[in-house]
């Protein structure tokens, strides 16, 4: 059986409902997390981590980031969880949408 991969969006709106900049804070906010990569992936200084990607949703810039992030280095997963709450951006957390 294989588990549900869960993930958790930031997205580029706070709180209150205004866009978040600079606009391009997810392409920065992901190439942070680009080193983190799974066991076989070959590192590449121009990608992004399977882990971490840059999305619109909606017409909103988001990171995705894969829970199985928080195994491989949990300072990362706190990270990103800090980065959205000081920032007051909305998030959501639940199965990994492709």
């Amino acid at each position: 059986m294989t588990s549900e991969v869960r993930s958790f969006v930031i997205y580029g709106v706070t709180e209150s409902g205004s866009t978040f900049r600079p606009s391009d804070w997810a392409e920065r906010l992901a190439g942070v997390l680009a080193p983190y990569k799974p066991v076989g992936v070959r590192a590449s200084h121009l990608s992004y981590s399977p882990y971490a990607v840059p999305i619109n949703i909606n017409g909103v810039r988001c990171v995705v980031v894969d829970e199985r992030l928080r195994e491989i280095e949990p300072l990362a997963w706190k990270f990103v969880h800090d980065f959205a709450t000081d920032n007051q951006l909305k998030t959501s957390f639940g199965p990994r949408q492709e």
